[in-house]
């Protein structure tokens, strides 16, 4: 059994404006709690419902136990044009992120290849919610990020909690350039948010609450099995989620959660092996600009190719036809723009103690 939705239905920008005024009767700054509200309604928006507002209780609850800082801005670590890399002293993640992707944008016009690397910075959400500001500007964005204080996935071969599920994302256009003339078709760019495990902590997590099943055997417990239910694992159960690839070809998702962990925790000099404390992330951001290389023009001129030549591929009678990262994410965006959109059925029961509590009308 999935995940339920709930039928009703709501306006993304009164979510936006229900999350805003929580956020800033918690204590954030009003672009802070703008920032956060954002991130959070674009992952329901793109149906990645583990990481939407079903996320802000939590993110509420460590505003008020002070484990998200209320105020302060990033240390810089260090500057060198290119390579920016900052200490985020548990900031609100999505304020974090979205700072670094402005200013690696404002930093492209000198430099073809930006990179932004933070360490301590709170939770970041859903990372397919950042890309579409980049590619949008005719860019090319990468955004990695692993948690030193968590875990869930155990390592190939392992049925031990030792690594988080370590999302990797991407995105890139395969339209024309945005300076192109008015009415200039702007095919979905490609939208990669990928983690190296076969699901998410989050996912288990509610699964587990209600009482639901994997879709496949994406778990192991303690004594190595393979199963998809998520009462069988956690706490003195033991048992992990299994790298991407699971049993058999869990070895490539291990090697890719590595990977990540290199570039996030590596990179900002703060990980694991100080052993922290607290929900926290690690995130590595790139920004390229495709004009500094082979040409904005050239570059969508493949990568728009490359996009039809895979809608084309032929398939099984009665399937569907091939999907692109993110296609299907994009639509959905669309249509709960005009239709409204739906959440999880624990998102606003979870939320109605918090409205109360500082007084804000629920959304309609």
């Amino acid at each position: 059994m999935m995940p339920s939705v709930d039928e009703r239905r709501y306006r993304a920008d009164a979510l936006v404006l229900f999350a805003i005024a929580l956020l800033e009767a918690a204590g954030l700054a009003h672009e802070r709690a703008r920032a956060v509200a954002e991130i959070l309604v674009e992952g329901d928006l793109l149906g990645h419902t583990t990481h939407g507002l079903d996320m802000l209780p939590l993110y509420l609850k460590e505003l008020e136990q002070g484990s998200m800082a209320k105020a302060g801005e990033p240390e810089v670590i260090a500057d060198l044009g290119a390579a920016l890399t900052w200490d985020g002293h548990k900031l609100p993640g999505a304020w974090l992120v979205r700072r670094a992707i402005a200013e690696a944008r404002a930093r492209i016009l000198a430099h073809p290849v930006v990179t932004v690397v933070i360490r301590r910075s709170h939770h970041i959400g859903c990372l397919q919610a950042y890309l579409k500001s980049i590619t949008d500007a005719g860019l090319v964005g990468l955004l990695l990020t692993s948690d030193p204080a968590g875990g869930g996935v155990a390592p190939h071969g392992g049925v031990a909690s030792r690594i988080t599920p370590n999302p990797l994302a991407m995105g890139f256009p395969t339209g024309p350039d945005p300076s192109a003339a008015p009415g200039a078709s702007h095919p979905d760019p490609v939208l990669i948010d990928v983690s190296m495990s076969t699901s998410t902590n989050a996912m288990v997590k509610r699964l587990k609450t209600e009482g639901g099943r994997l879709p496949g055997p994406w778990l192991v417990d303690r004594q190595g099995e393979a199963t998809d239910d998520p009462a069988r694992i956690g706490g003195d159960l033991g048992g992990a989620l299994l790298p991407l690839g699971g049993l058999d070809l869990g070895h490539k998702g291990f090697a890719l959660a590595l990977m990540v962990e290199a570039l996030t925790s590596g990179l900002g000099g703060y990980g694991r092996a100080q052993q922290p404390n607290g929900w926290q992330a690690s995130v590595f951001l790139q920004v390229l600009d495709p004009d500094a290389f082979g040409g904005r023009e050239s570059f969508v001129r493949e990568t728009a190719y490359l996009a039809e030549l895979c809608r084309t591929t032929p398939v099984a009678p009665g399937r569907p036809p091939v999907r692109l990262p993110g296609e299907g994410a994009l639509a959905r965006r669309r249509h709960h723009l005009r239709a409204g959109v739906p959440l999880p059925p624990t998102a606003m029961p979870a939320l109605e103690p918090w409205a109360t509590k500082y007084d804000v009308p629920l959304p309609g």
